[in-house]
């Protein structure tokens, strides 16, 4: 029954990679940086084990004061919430994130069918690197021998060296490691690269893309959302005596 459930959800996000496709052609926004995509030459790879490995990455160049005021944990969050506000969309809405607190669920429309279960992010972040990491734990198109292991999807920013005195530049990397494939155990791998893997570049490239336009969305969670302060009521003022020529004008300001 489980393989059978993934072998659907694998051929339904197949056709849904298609209306992505379609809908990237019409999709206009203003782009505040610039992407390109450098995918390391072997980008998907697979063990004798069947642990995968997949690499995808971006490029970005923007304005460094940008780069500077966005370098925060609250937008490393925002971020990662990015990436499944892309991967909602894109699917038309069908692959959607339930979040709890201990764990992040990536679902087909809708609970039991929860297509990966991952632990709740890890972020570190200084002044050159920031990473966020979701853990695998479980799902449809995991394997048993990929449950709650060692496996794990993240999103790894690099800051480079400067382009010029008012342009940075930002190596954007997502990488999903040791995940076992259910697709490849239960039916063949030569399946699981033409429809699973295939669909995961795709969509990770047009999220990369997508970063040109620094439309960063809010966190769900709010981990590292800044707290904006209410203003402190101000205290009420005296009121200003009245002058003497306000109650008795004198002529000449009658006159004016």
């Amino acid at each position: 029954m489980a393989c059978a459930a993934t072998a659907v959800a694998a051929l339904a996000g197949l056709a849904l990679a298609w209306f992505a496709g379609l809908r990237r052609l019409f999709e206009r926004s203003k782009r505040v940086a610039h992407a390109v995509l450098v995918d390391p030459e072997q980008h998907t790879t697979m063990d004798e084990r069947g642990a995968v490995r997949s690499v995808q990455a971006a490029d970005l160049t923007l304005p460094l004061h940008v780069l500077e005021e966005i370098w925060t944990p609250m937008h490393l969050e925002r971020l990662a919430r990015t990436y499944w506000r892309y991967l909602t969309r894109w699917t038309l809405g069908l692959i959607r994130v339930k979040y709890d607190e201990d764990e992040r669920a990536v679902v087909f429309i809708m609970r039991p069918f929860v297509l990966l279960r991952f632990r709740a992010p890890e972020y570190e972040i200084d002044a050159t690197r920031g990473i966020v990491r979701w853990r695998i734990a479980s799902g449809l198109l995991v394997s048993r021998a990929g449950r709650d292991g060692d496996g794990y999807l993240q999103i790894d920013a690099r800051r480079c060296k400067r382009v010029d005195r008012d342009t940075g530049r930002v190596h954007i990397e997502v990488e999903v490691a040791n995940f076992y494939p259910a697709l490849a155990r239960a039916v063949a791998r030569w399946f699981y690269t033409a429809t699973q893997s295939r669909i995961h570049v795709i969509v990770t490239h047009g999220f990369l893309r997508s970063l040109a336009r620094l439309e960063l969305a809010r966190s769900v969670v709010g981990r590292y959302e800044a707290r904006v302060q209410p203003a402190a009521p101000r205290p009420p003022q005296a009121a200003e005596p009245a002058r003497p020529d306000a109650e008795n004008p004198s002529p000449e300001q009658t006159a004016a």
